[in-house]
């Protein structure tokens, strides 16, 4: 028997058998298989959740198709976009907006960047817009949107130039924009962050711009051509990691309550009985009545290792033996 087989574009593997029948004929049988995919958002960066991850991506880069082709003044192209995706990428980029929490003695902005740092972990890819006309070239229909000006003049006289054209070489800022910038170019970038979001609301994913993410991703070379960049953060999780937010979300996050839990019960098997040594007993029933919950359990057991710490420091004290079942 001849055996072939055959791995088409789609996943699908098709194997041919081939055989000689006792006639002389050939006869042949065919199998297709289809892979498994497994998807899971319970264990992060697990294989299962890394399918659902590259689902999202899919859905990113349909919003920046959606943001490419949003209505612009003049009809010319104007913006760039990037995807970041990955553990590695997204963690630094937590890490900057954390940094530049604390330059600026501003407790909204530090609460702003400290809390939208989270965000930045828990999103399965973040999009970044910029509008590399913003700052070099005006729209030059003399709007006064950008300072009430009656012409552009106020933006060409705040920039450098050279050859009469806006010169942006010179990058040293103490600021997160590098401004003035054109109103009108600015507000196309709103029309492309309006077009990515109503794509992510017929895909079905959560997402939501963020001025704090496109700050940072400036900083890290994101949309290197632009004057404003802004940060879209995209998940599809159970629940939108980008809503229903407390205050000091940064220190009660999933990661630090996981982290917690892990600690606590380590604790717990450190100070209580060993299997190979100890048998089950029975909880006295004041106890009982006590435990309704996972955390009651905590303080039922906390209160045990009290008492067996000051008998420890009471040596004269006889011990009553208990009677214990297995």
């Amino acid at each position: 028997m001849l055996q072939k087989r055959f791995i088409l574009f789609s996943g699908k593997t098709i194997r041919v058998f081939i055989c000689l029948k006792p006639n002389g004929t050939l006869a042949t049988h065919r199998e297709v298989t289809m892979p498994r995919i497994y998807i899971d958002e319970n264990l992060q960066y697990s294989p299962q959740d890394m399918n659902r991850r590259e689902n999202t991506l899919v859905a990113a880069r349909l919003m920046v198709n959606a943001a490419l082709t949003a209505p612009f003044g003049g009809g010319v192209p104007q913006i760039e976009a990037e995807i970041m995706y990955g553990q590695d990428e997204q963690e630094a980029l937590a890490r900057e907006m954390e940094k530049m929490a604390y330059e600026r003695e501003h407790k909204l902005l530090r609460r702003l960047f400290l809390t939208e740092s989270v965000m930045a972990r828990q999103a399965d890819a973040i999009i970044f817009l910029g509008n590399y006309r913003a700052g070099d070239d005006p729209f030059d229909v003399n709007c006064g949107g950008c300072s009430g000006q009656p012409s552009c003049a106020f933006l060409y006289e705040r920039k450098k130039l050279t050859a009469h054209m806006i010169d942006l070489t010179d990058r040293r800022t103490h600021r997160y924009i590098n401004g003035p910038l054109c109103i009108v170019r600015v507000t196309d970038i709103g029309f492309a962050i309006g077009s990515a979001l109503q794509m992510a609301n017929r895909l079905l994913v959560d997402a939501r711009a963020f001025f704090t993410m496109g700050a940072a991703a400036m900083r890290q070379g994101y949309c290197r051509n632009s004057s404003i960049v802004v940060g879209i953060p995209v998940a599809t999780l159970s629940k939108n990691p980008f809503v229903d937010v407390c205050p000091d979300y940064h220190m009660v996050a999933r990661e630090k309550i996981q982290t917690r839990v892990r600690q606590l019960l380590t604790f717990m098997r450190q100070i209580g009985p060993d299997y190979r040594t100890s048998t089950v007993r029975h909880a006295p029933p004041e106890e009982e009545a006590r435990i309704k919950s996972y955390m009651d359990w905590m303080d039922v057991m906390r209160e045990r290792f009290l008492r067996y710490k000051d008998r420890e420091k009471s040596p004269g004290i006889k011990r009553q033996k208990s009677k214990e079942e297995e």
